[in-house]
């Protein structure tokens, strides 16, 4: 669970388009915590996968800032321990956050273990045959091992976002960022992805996850965020969201999905 140690600090963002005629994000503070299972709900275009999106930097702030390990990322410079002004290494920084989306993304000429390895033996030049133990570990605990040498298109969609999901893992994050990891797969394999998803919140896996699992968002995490037009309009524990909305925005959307 969370431990009150801040990991990402989010003040004041935003993200304008069409010279701020679309505010996709309208001054979202929020403060994520080593450990947090943190949910992100909210109708279709309310600026959730934009907010999700922001943390790893794939999506550049129009404003506002997002502080990672005590480092503003949205700066292109920072100070270091010493007080020496140094460059942003963006790519170092999104190794510390595997990034899970909608669709799979594993390459399809690729074998599952060579999916796996890929990142760890180009980028953080791991040894070899140190990547391959780790991935075929990672792939047992999500019950695949025995589809280590198998391509992606012999692969259920359940299976594929599995295997997603451990690729992120294999580069050792420090967060875990979810857009809407189920959202693509058919309902009968929704419930094989929650699982891993429950397993890494119950390690204390820090977490954030747009999604549109309410049951999941109950069940899990133990933080919700309501977001509607680029706003953070109510965020508090799962029984406060789901069972005592406060704002007529969040009580509409309930009565809709629940």
């Amino acid at each position: 669970m969370a431990t009150g140690d801040s990991l990402i600090r989010v003040t004041g963002l935003k993200k304008h388009y069409n010279g701020g005629a679309i505010k996709a994000l309208d001054g979202v503070t929020v403060d994520i915590q080593r450990g947090d299972v943190m949910v992100v709900i909210g109708p279709s275009g309310s600026g959730k996968s934009t907010f999700l999106r922001s943390l790893n930097l794939l999506e550049t702030p129009t404003e506002g800032s997002i502080i990672f390990d005590g480092i503003d990322i949205t700066k292109k410079k920072y100070k270091d321990a010493s007080g020496k002004m140094v460059k942003l290494d963006i790519d170092g920084l999104r190794q510390k956050m595997g990034m899970v989306f909608q669709h799979f993304n594993l390459f399809p000429h690729k074998t599952i273990l060579e999916n796996m390895t890929l990142a760890p033996i180009k980028v953080k030049k791991m040894d070899p045959e140190q990547a391959k133990e780790t991935a075929l570990s990672l792939l047992d605990r999500v019950g695949l091992k025995d589809r280590a040498d198998a391509y992606p298109i012999q692969l259920s969609g359940g299976q594929k976002q599995r295997v997603a999901i451990v690729r992120a893992l294999a580069m050792e994050p420090e967060v875990m960022l979810f857009d809407e990891p189920t959202s693509a797969l058919d309902p009968e394999m929704v419930g094989e992805v929650l699982e891993v998803m429950k397993e890494l919140a119950n390690e204390g896996m820090t977490m954030v996850c747009v999604t549109h699992e309410m049951g999941f968002a109950r069940e899990v995490g133990n933080r919700v965020l309501f977001m509607a037009d680029g706003m953070l309009v109510e965020q508090g524990t799962p029984s406060d969201i789901f069972d005592h909305p406060q704002s007529p925005r969040l009580q509409d959307f309930l009565a809709k999905v629940l």
